[in-house]
């Protein structure tokens, strides 16, 4: 069963390890990736290795049941199969890993979407604000600090405020540097802009010609800023001075909000960019993101767009609104994806899913035909459940049924005298109705995906929840 290829390298030897329910379609869809042109030569087999559903195998069902792996030169597994596979490595001393979640990734598994990207590259820097550092402690500071600089900050700006006193501006500052922040401070006060340059403040956020004497006082890099609003002359005089005296700079045009001069404030950037091509650039890009009521991901990623075109080589991001909580993360994702599709030349799809939040870009992989023809193969009690574009689908031995509408599902299920067991099916049909109105990707057992807005924790949390969710269906089965 060799793939036509113009490669000389022997044909890889791949085991295939699966359920009962799904060994049909990975013939199927095994076949189907093989005799596609695109695919390095490949040689399978597929075991079924005497469970119903592939996610219930653990690596010690496996070591009992699979005594030996033959020519095999890999093992795949389900990619929901839990527990430490380096045992079975150990066992049968060949590479054994997981494959993907869902069957009908397998192409993308085999590298028909193309190499898995780079996304450890980028090229603009993020300043995030602390807009509220005067009210704030020097430790308080310095836990928010940490905070956004595990979202992706590179400098932290410490944001003074009109006609309050920020008395620990300089112990701050110091407190940041001793822990090697890189940091900048934003203030229309020159006295707040000498303090923090004495102390040590790497940018100065903003200087004007009329205040850019600041800029020769302290070592600090000034942020350049027109001294009248939309002013692109006064920013060019600011500049010329900066250039003339060899002294390192960043300008900023200003990003006006939606409806005050969003669109003008777009050219004047591009009219910055295009008299002066090598200049270091910066865009707050809080004005859109804290300004509009709009899911920040899908603004970040429109004005990385325009960034990454215009070649401006650092943000400033705040991240006070409620719905812009992650609007640091979410623009460190959008940086990352700019940069790599600007250097392979290509649209920015197919690099991450950290800004599709509310939807996926392949919800539904089987249909409702195919969800039927599984459900018929279904010998036990246990429930599956399952949405495609017709709506959720849940089914066992007795039936399936399906609805857009759980609660019109739950007299079907007869479990009513089963507490824990309609729980989980409660929880499981919500995350599947979810799933479908918003057209997401659903995995039974699985918590549903929100791109960067999925917490770390949640993460962490998924595994133990899903091992929960197993046993529950297990115990489900052998009560039947």
């Amino acid at each position: 069963m060799k793939s036509a290829t113009k490669d000389k390298k022997p044909a890889e030897n791949l085991l295939f390890l699966t359920g009962k329910l799904a060994e049909k379609s990975l013939h199927k869809i095994l076949a189907e990736v093989q005799s596609n042109p695109k695919t390095p030569p490949f040689k399978y087999r597929i075991q079924q290795i005497g469970v119903s559903v592939a996610a219930l195998m653990t690596p010690e069902l496996i070591a009992r049941r699979l005594k030996e792996t033959g020519d095999a030169d890999k093992v795949i597994l389900p990619g929901l199969c839990l527990g430490d596979i380096s045992q079975l490595e150990a066992q049968y001393g060949v590479p054994v890993e997981r494959g993907p979640n869902d069957l009908k990734d397998l192409p993308q598994y085999f590298g028909h979407a193309g190499v898995t990207p780079d996304l450890s590259r980028y090229d603009v820097q993020i300043f995030a604000e602390i807009v509220d550092a005067p009210f704030l402690s020097v430790d308080d500071i310095i836990k928010k600090a940490q905070q956004y600089q595990s979202q992706g900050a590179n400098v932290i700006d410490l944001g003074c405020l009109p006609a309050v006193p920020f008395l620990h501006l300089a112990d701050t500052v110091k407190a940041l540097k001793a822990l090697d922040f890189k940091v900048s401070v934003d203030s229309l006060h020159t006295d707040d802009l000498l303090t923090a340059g004495h102390a040590g403040a790497d940018f100065l956020l903003s200087l004007t010609e009329k205040t850019l004497w600041v800029a020769t006082e302290v070592a600090s890099t000034p942020i350049l800023i027109p001294a009248k609003p939309h002013s692109l002359p006064s920013l060019y005089r600011a500049i010329e001075a900066c250039l003339k005296a060899g002294k390192p700079f960043i300008a900023d045009a200003i990003l006006d909000p939606i409806h005050f001069g969003l669109t003008n404030s777009i050219v004047r950037y591009q009219k910055l960019r295009k008299k002066y091509p090598e200049i270091q650039m910066m865009m707050g890009i809080g004005n859109l993101t804290e300004l509009t009521d709009a899911d920040t991901t899908g603004i970040n990623a429109l004005l990385f767009g325009m960034i990454s075109e215009l070649n401006i080589n650092a943000v400033l991001a705040t991240s006070v609104s409620a719905h812009a909580v992650n609007a640091v993360a979410e623009a460190d994702v959008a940086r990352r994806m700019m940069h790599a599709a600007k250097n392979d030349g290509r649209l920015p799809r197919g690099y991450t899913n950290g800004l599709l939040g509310l939807h996926d870009r392949r919800p539904f992989t089987y249909s409702t035909d195919e969800v039927k023809e599984i459900a018929g193969m279904i010998k036990d009690p246990s429930f599956r459940i399952q949405a495609t574009e017709n709506g959720v689908h849940i089914y066992n031995r007795d039936g399936i049924h399906e609805s857009t509408d759980p609660f019109a599902l739950y007299q079907h299920l007869k479990v009513d005298n089963d507490a824990s067991h309609a729980f989980y099916l409660g929880v499981e049909l919500a995350r599947a109705q979810i799933a479908w109105q918003l057209k997401k990707r659903y995995v039974q057992d699985q918590e549903l995906e929100w791109g960067v807005d999925t917490k770390p924790q949640e993460q962490t949390n998924k595994t133990a929840h899903r091992e929960a969710s197993i046993k529950e269906r297990k115990e489900a089965s052998k009560k039947a």
